[in-house]
């Protein structure tokens, strides 16, 4: 296997969907990256939210879920399943609390099974997602070639963005490169 290249890990970095991106499942999508290592990659669209409750699905997690207090979609697989990311100030450097595991800084994975009351103190911030996304191996550096994300670095703020209809713009508007300006194309580019 001296031929595999060696793939530069992306965990806990952001997707964030090109204009030139057509699948409709991503389009405008934030995915944060939960996982990306040679057998694929696996991440959460942070800006679609559902008219579902959190309560309505997972009731003792609804109190620490911030606002929208919605299930997110995070992506087209595994709809019937759910994943929770929290972010645990001071998680990057200190114990990692009962029922959480770090992806990346102070952003990690709750495990859900686990009594809610385990993680209540800790918690900064919770976002529950139905499904995910995931790319077999190789695919997303295919789609990185081909020009349909752009990569940037996180924030732990983007997890629990209280206007996620507005992230997309708002990551791009961080960001100190011509990818600024992206943040300013219209949703239709026929209108221009």
């Amino acid at each position: 296997m001296s031929g595999m290249t060696e793939v530069s890990s992306l965990t806990g970095r952001l997707l964030v969907a090109t204009p030139a991106l057509a699948d409709p499942n991503f389009d405008r999508a934030v995915v944060l990256l939960l996982d990306h290592d040679e057998e694929g990659s696996l991440g959460v669209v942070l800006n679609r939210p559902t008219p579902v409750g959190v309560g309505d699905i997972l009731e003792g997690w609804a109190d620490l879920a911030g606002e929208p207090g919605v299930v997110f979609q995070g992506g087209p697989v595994s709809l019937d399943s759910a994943l929770g990311v929290a972010v645990i100030p001071g998680g990057a450097t200190g114990e990692a609390p009962l029922g959480w595991r770090r992806v990346h800084g102070a952003i990690g994975l709750v495990d859900l099974e686990a009594p809610p009351e385990l993680l209540a103190s800790a918690v900064g911030s919770l976002r529950i997602f139905a499904g995910y996304a995931g790319w077999g191996p190789g695919q997303l550096e295919d789609e990185l070639v081909e020009g349909a994300w752009y990569v940037v670095e996180s924030e732990p703020g983007d997890v629990s963005s209280p206007a996620p209809e507005k992230l997309w713009r708002s990551v791009l508007r961080r960001q100190r490169n011509e990818l600024a300006m992206v943040a300013t194309y219209p949703d239709d580019p026929s209108l221009n």
